[in-house]
């Protein structure tokens, strides 16, 4: 038996979550519907034992593994039973043991990772149908494992050139704070002895450093609240869309943003084109790898203007979001009938690009970084030395 968590709808439109134990997926729709639901859709629940998760790495290496299993002969239930054996994960052995039982069941493969959509895209079901067609699991599962590793290797890269970044503006925060809530109220005393007027600059950080001694928990909440909206605002579709046009259009983080998400949404297009999945789908799974309304839309308008018969490359001129070198390329490569090769092409590329963009970013955020830190230290110290100038010039 299988734990599912599913989303169902009745004849009225009302929508239950909730979650069921079942064989498989049939049963599943079987037993809501004698309540009444149908369902939507719905995932295997697997156990998570010492709150280990299945991560995108795994599930990348458990697809070589199984393409490795599947060209020796082996066939698909046996190869999920043995990698189910092997896997050191509890709750990969659980979605592996899943799927074998789903296709013992007579369920095609596709099928079968459909119903966990949590693990697998619709990219990776998408292929995964196309093979069982043609007789070319194995290959495909092979295009699939190198497809996830480059999404992941560059998924690495942008995660380390933000890591320096992030240290350094948490040490700023952690300086700042340090400043003054430990040092600033040392000098208390001293201006209080002085008894003349303080500069501005340090009436308004002795506020500061005042307002974090003893409001601390303020600060607190505030920023609580803050992540927790900034967060939320990642939810909703108008939030969603703000943060998503800023991130494209940021003066620095803009260029290796549209560049990471192009080489994204080319690279599943490229892969798409190559197994044979019909080209209107493989623009509507572009658009969905995105990870941005704004591409999303291009690659779903490109679609629509693909169904009515119009070129890739004339629904993509109309858009400032796609480089022309790149339409051009495109518009060459409908041309000439080799789409396949020339979408690779230019992935390849773009993974240059990407590389570039990453190095070029980082050169930049670090000075402006300590530029800030500097600017911030710099000027709590002069709220402290303006003072103490003060008092020993003649006359005080």
């Amino acid at each position: 038996m299988t734990t599912f968590s599913y989303l169902a709808r009745n004849r009225l439109g009302q929508t239950r979550r909730g979650r069921l134990e079942a064989p498989n997926r049939d049963s599943l729709v079987a037993l809501l519907r004698k309540e009444g639901w149908q369902l939507v859709e719905c995932q295997s629940a697997a156990p998570r034992r010492f709150g280990r998760r299945i991560s995108k790495a795994e599930i990348a290496y458990m697809t070589t593994e199984l393409a490795v299993l599947v060209d020796t002969g082996i066939s698909l239930a046996a190869a999920l039973a043995t990698l189910a054996d092997q896997a050191d994960n509890p709750a990969l052995a659980q979605l592996l043991h899943t799927l074998r039982a789903d296709v013992e069941g007579g369920q095609d493969f596709s099928a079968a990772l459909a119903q966990h959509p949590r693990y697998f895209s619709p990219t990776y079901v998408s292929l995964i149908k196309a093979s069982e067609k043609t007789g070319t699991l194995g290959e495909m599962l092979e295009q699939l494992a190198q497809h996830m590793s480059s999404e992941l290797e560059n998924r690495r890269k942008v995660l380390a050139a933000m890591a320096y970044p992030a240290v350094m503006l948490g040490l700023a925060v952690v300086v700042t704070i340090f400043l003054l809530t430990y040092v600033m109220p040392k000098f208390q005393p001293l201006f209080d002895r002085q008894g003349s007027r303080l500069p501005r600059m340090t009436l308004v950080m002795l506020g500061v450093s005042q307002s974090l001694i003893h409001y601390w928990w303020a600060w607190l909440v505030t920023a609580a609240a803050a992540i927790l909206g900034l967060w939320y605002s990642r939810r909703i579709p108008a939030g969603r869309r703000v943060w998503d046009r800023l991130l494209i259009d940021a003066p620095v983080v803009g260029s290796l943003t549209r560049k990471v998400v192009l080489s994204r949404s080319l690279r599943t297009l490229a892969l798409m084109v190559r197994s044979g999945v019909p080209i209107l789908d493989g623009l509507k799974l572009a658009a969905e790898v995105a990870g941005n309304v704004y591409f999303r839309q291009l690659w779903l308008h490109v679609a629509d203007n693909v169904m009515q018969g119009n070129r890739i490359c004339d629904a993509l001129r109309q858009s400032p979001l796609v480089p022309k070198m790149l339409v051009q390329m495109i518009a060459s490569a409908e041309e000439t009938g080799k789409l396949d090769y020339v979408l690779r092409r230019i992935c390849q590329h773009y993974d240059r690009e990407v590389d570039l963009a990453i190095k070029t970013t980082t050169s930049l955020v670090e000075p402006i970084l300590i530029t800030v830190m500097g600017v911030v230290v710099g000027g709590i110290a002069m709220a402290l030395l303006l003072p103490i100038f003060s008092l020993s010039r003649p006359g005080h």
